[in-house]
């Protein structure tokens, strides 16, 4: 997996902690404006409670993923120039950020697909839209909040599905009716053979997946906090996150994808 598509903090201004918003919720513990920074946000852009986000109500800190676009925007667009002291970059570099951010995500789950085997009919289409992608987030400011972002994604979503029909194509799930989208919200699918399926957006909120077999599913978007996926087999499932991972619990047993990795909590 591609490291430029993940988060690296320390390179970061701390701008998912500035411009964002958040509300009070089970995710966040009070509320906060965006292009405010987060009380919690110390002067070296670092969070004070880093360690103790689960502890102290901040789940949606844990759950959050910005794919590199952070550390794209300090260090590649703003040239390392810093918000807190170029205060007048501030309001256009926390408006770009959501924008990236879209923009890196769709490269992350590009990148993947460009490194899967069952890809190789497709996969100059997925290298020439992986390339144009890229380019984008390479424009100036200006051009990157002039960006019809869901025009682009409107372009890449086909090779994305593509991707996922051609992956699991070959399992005993994949020609049975489709979760996406749907909810199961609390629901026990313990031991559910869930092989090969379209999970696509699906509400696994709080869902028993113990023991599940969810090898080769399809995970884009789909809301796994508080799922737990004790001693199930993710092994082989497609545009599985480690934001979604985070969300989620589990245990030492639970077998993920090889680029991703157990979270402390789970241990």
């Amino acid at each position: 997996m591609n490291k430029n598509l993940q988060s690296d903090c320390e390179r970061c201004f701390g701008l998912c902690c500035v411009a964002l918003a958040y509300v009070k919720s089970a995710d966040f513990a009070f509320d906060k404006m965006d292009g405010v920074p987060c009380p919690n946000l110390c002067s070296d852009h670092r969070c004070g409670i880093h360690a103790h986000l689960r502890d102290k109500g901040f789940h949606g800190c844990i759950t959050y993923e910005c794919f590199g676009a952070g550390q794209h925007i300090s260090q590649e667009t703003y040239n390392g120039n810093d918000w807190r002291e170029n205060p007048e970059l501030s309001q256009e570099m926390f408006a770009i950020f959501p924008i990236v951010q879209q923009l890196h995500e769709m490269l992350y789950y590009l990148d993947q697909a460009l490194n899967l085997q069952e890809t190789s009919s497709i996969r100059s289409e997925l290298q020439t839209i992986y390339e144009r992608t890229l380019a984008l987030t390479k424009l100036s400011p200006a051009e990157i909040l002039n960006l019809d972002v869901p025009a682009h994604r409107a372009i890449v979503n086909p090779l994305l599905q593509k991707t996922s029909e051609l992956v699991r194509k070959g399992d005993s799930q994949s020609h049975k009716n489709s979760m996406q989208h749907q909810d199961f919200i609390g629901a026990n699918l313990q031991g559910a053979n869930l092989q090969g399926m379209n999970l696509r957006g699906a509400l696994l909120i709080a869902a028993n997946l113990r023991h599940a077999d969810l090898r080769k599913a399809d995970f884009i978007g789909a809301d796994l906090r508080d799922a737990d996926l004790s001693d199930a087999d993710l092994v082989g499932s497609i545009f599985l996150t480690q934001a979604q991972v985070n969300s989620a619990k589990g245990n030492k047993n639970t077998r993920l994808p090889h680029n991703l990795q157990i979270p402390d909590h789970w241990l």
